[in-house]
C-alpha cells in the first residue's frame, strides 16, 4: 500500500520508523533486531536510508595516494525486500540526486518495481566531504525537485530511452513520493521563505507527501505547517522525533542538521550526572512532543531509529 494511502484511512495517530542499512560485513540480523521489538505497534511503513559513496586515500608501495570508492551501508533496496517479505510491511526506499545519474536512478526504480515496492522517499542528499557544495554526478540531478520529475515521468510511462514506451492500460510504475521538509530550514538555505521555495518546487514536481527533519520544539513543526499551507503546500506533513540519548548531541545535532535544543532541554542533559540519566530525558522529552502532536491530530509520527530501538520503543509504548 502506498503511503498516502496508509494516512487517508488513519482513524488515529500511526507511528512510523527510520532505520540505517547495516555496515558492511554486517548481516540483516542486525536490521530485524531493531525492528522486531517495533512491530508490535503496527507501524505502516518503514523507512531505510541510503548513504551514498565516500572515498578514501590509500598509500601505496610507491608513496603516493591512491583515492578509492568505498561504500559502507550498502543493501538499501534488499534490506527493503527482507522487510516486506518477513513483517509484510511496506517498505520506503530513500533514494538520492548525489552519487546517481539519471539513467542508474531509473534502473533502481525499475528493480523496486520488480519487487513491488511502490513508496520512494526523494532526496537531494548530502555533498561529499571535500566539495565545498554540492555536485551532480554528470547527467545527473542538482536537484531533488528534478529528481521527482523523473520519478514522476516514469509513472506516466516516460523512459529517459524515448524507444520505450509503457504498454498501453498497464500501469507499469505508480511510486508513491515523499520528500523531505525542514521545520528550521536547510542549513544551506539563507532563510525559511527560499526553503519553503525550493519544497514548493519538490510539491509542484508531484511530491505526495512531505517528511520532516527532526525538531525538539513543536511549535516549529506547528508553524512550518502553517507557513507551507500559505504557500499552496496542501500534502500531508508528517512530523519526525529523534530523541537525545547523548550530551555530545546537545553540539552535534545542531552543527550537523541546523536546528535548535530548546534551552529547557538542553539544562536538564547538562545537569545529568550519567548516560542513563541522559537517555530517560530524551524519552521523556520525546514522549512529550508525540503525545502533543497525537492530540493534534497528527496521522503519522515518523521516529529515526539510528538502529537503536530501546528509546525509541519507550517512547511509543508510553503514547500507542
Amino acid at each position: 500500500m502506498k503511503v498516502i494511502d496508509h494516512i487517508d484511512k488513519a482513524k488515529k495517530s500511526l507511528f512510523s520508523f527510520e532505520i540505517l542499512p547495516p555496515l558492511k560485513g554486517h548481516d540483516i540480523q542486525d536490521i530485524f533486531s531493531t525492528l522486531d521489538p517495533l512491530m508490535e505497534f503496527n507501524p505502516p511503513f518503514i523507512d531505510v536510508t541510503y548513504h551514498r559513496e565516500e572515498f578514501i586515500y590509500v598509500e601505496k608501495e610507491n608513496g603516493l595516494l591512491q583515492r578509492r570508492k568505498i561504500s559502507r551501508r550498502p543493501g538499501t533496496v534488499g534490506i527493503c525486500a527482507a522487510i516486506m517479505n518477513k513483517y509484510g510491511v511496506d517498505a520506503v526506499p530513500h533514494l538520492i540526486c548525489g552519487g546517481f545519474n539519471k539513467q542508474m536512478t531509473e534502473n533502481a526504480l525499475i528493480d523496486l518495481n520488480f519487487l513491488g515496492i511502490d513508496n520512494v522517499l526523494l532526496l537531494r542528499g548530502d555533498s561529499l566531504k571535500y566539495e565545498n557544495s554540492f555536485l551532480a554526478k554528470a547527467n545527473g540531478h542538482k536537484y531533488a525537485a528534478e529528481l521527482v520529475k523523473q520519478v514522476k515521468n516514469l509513472n506516466k510511462g516516460k523512459y529517459l530511452d524515448k524507444t520505450f514506451v509503457k504498454q498501453k492500460d498497464y500501469p507499469l510504475f505508480n511510486f508513491c513520493i515523499g520528500v523531505a521538509g525542514y521545520p528550521e530550514k536547510h542549513l544551506e538555505s539563507p532563510n525559511i521563505d527560499r526553503d519553503l521555495f525550493f519544497l514548493k518546487k519538490k510539491v509542484d514536481a508531484g511530491a505526495d507527501y512531505i517528511v520532516t527533519q527532526m525538531f525538539f520544539d513543536n511549535t516549529k513543526y506547528f508553524d512550518f505547517v502553517k507557513k507551507c499551507r500559505s504557500q499552496g503546500i496542501s500534502i500531508p506533513i508528517i512530523p519526525g522525533i529523534k530523541p537525545i540519548s547523548s550530551k555530545h548531541q546537545l553540539n552535534s545535532l545542531p552543527s550537523r542538521f541546523y536546528l535548535n535544543i530548546p534551552n529547557e532541554l538542553v539544562k536538564e542533559i547538562e545537569k545529568a550526572k550519567d548516560k542513563k540519566t541522559v537517555f530517560h530525558i530524551g524519552i521523556e522529552w520525546a514522549i512529550h512532543q508525540s503525545k502533543e502532536l497525537k492530540n493534534a491530530g497528527v496521522k503519522v509520527i515518523h521516529y529515526y531509529t539510528m538502529d537503536k530501538p530501546e528509546n525509541i520503543y519507550k517512547i511509543v509504548q508510553a503514547i500507542y
